[in-house]
Order: structure tokens, then sequence, then C-alpha cells
């Protein structure tokens, strides 16, 4: 190979590359996804895990579904880490969600993995995420359990759409740890409105029936 085709060849590698590079830097760009996905844990399953925290899993808090986090997702695949550092987040921001969001760590993590990605500020991003859970309403059966409960995750789906006029079975997610329910994700759009996502649907727990610890067992 002669010295120009080899000058020709690395030239157009480099390009190559400088074009991966410019496309995977759009795809963490803030303000840039199609979609939200809220996801509500059911927190009396992650207060039995090794990671629980007393601040959430502390048996004067029964906790039933909080929030997870609000994602920033594409119509396939999700940003992350959009801005590093990531912007501060105000003490009074932090402290005005742990009513639905009862872990400080995990805020900051959300903010941090999920919350950069959404082109707002710090408050905005908290409010937004509050006004998207306040779009959900959580089926009444599963704001309390006093004892342990087996579902199907078609049970756990069919309630939340019952309750939520006009949430579709392409719009919801049940997830599982493969014998306990974890979390229900639900889509919505960039003004919070219930909206489709496949690749979402497509990823929800395929076990016949699981556990739903109750909201004092944690």
């Amino acid at each position: 190979m002669s010295p120009a085709e080899v000058a020709r060849r690395l030239g157009a590698a480099f390009l190559l590359l400088a074009a991966l590079s410019a496309s995977a830097r759009a795809e963490g760009e803030p303000g840039r996804f199609d979609h939200y996905v809220l996801s509500l844990s059911w927190s009396p399953t992650y207060c039995q895990t090794a990671q629980a925290e007393p601040a959430q899993c502390d048996r004067a808090r029964p906790f039933a579904f909080v929030v997870h986090g609000l994602w920033p997702q594409y119509a396939r695949g999700w940003p992350e880490f959009c801005l590093r550092p990531a912007p501060y987040v105000p003490e009074r921001v932090l402290r005005g969600v742990l009513d639905i969001m009862p872990s400080r760590n995990l805020a900051l993590h959300e903010w941090r993995r999920h919350g950069t990605c959404s082109g707002l500020d710090a408050t905005a991003y908290f409010t937004t995420l509050r006004r998207a859970f306040g779009e959900v309403t959580i089926p009444a059966q599963f704001r309390h359990l006093d004892t342990y409960r087996t579902v199907t995750p078609g049970e756990v789906e069919s309630a939340f759409r019952a309750a939520n006029p006009g949430l579709a079975a392409d719009m919801i997610a049940v997830d599982c740890d493969g014998r306990r329910l974890t979390e229900v994700q639900i889509c919505l759009d960039r003004s919070l409105g219930f909206t489709s996502c496949t690749e979402v649907d497509r990823r929800a727990c395929r076990a016949a029936r699981i556990v739903m610890p109750p909201t004092r067992g944690g």
C-alpha cells in the first residue's frame, strides 16, 4: 500500500471516528429526547434489599409507591449524565421532594444521571417530577398493604389503567425482580400526558405471579 493510500485511509477513519463522536455527544445533549418515563418504585420491595436506606425504610414511614425517577428517553434508548459535573441542587429543592422521593441520595443520583438530560435546571426538573407524579393516580388498593399480596403483572397494570383514563397498554410497564414487584413505569410526553413507548413496554416483567411486600414490611 502506497503512503498516499495509507494517508487516505487514515483520514477516512479519522472522519468516521469524529462523526461517531459527534453523534454520541448529540445523543447526550440536554433537552434532546422524545418522552419521559416516570418510574414508580414499590418501596417495600426496595426496603428488603441490601441497599435500603433508613430514611426511606424506617417502620415509622410506611411508603407504598414512591418516585424512583423521571427519565428523559429516546424512542430507542436514553441519554444519561448529560452534564459533568452536574449543576448544584439547592438544599431546599432536595428537601421539597422527600415526601414523594424519600431518599436524598437517590434524588441527587437521579438528577446527575437523568435530570441533567432534561434541559431543565434542578429546580425546574424536580418541579416537573412532582407534576408528573401528580398526573398519575395510584390505585386505591395499592396505597397501603397490611399483608403480603400475590398478584399478576397484568392485574397491577389493569389497576393503574382503570385508575388513569387514557393510559393504554403500550404506555405502562410493570417491572419485577423475578418474584417481587419492583416498579411501575409510565410513559409521558413532554407535556406530561400519557404516551406510547413500545420499547419500555417490551421490557416489562414476564413472571406469571409476583409478590407485593406490605408497606410496613421493610
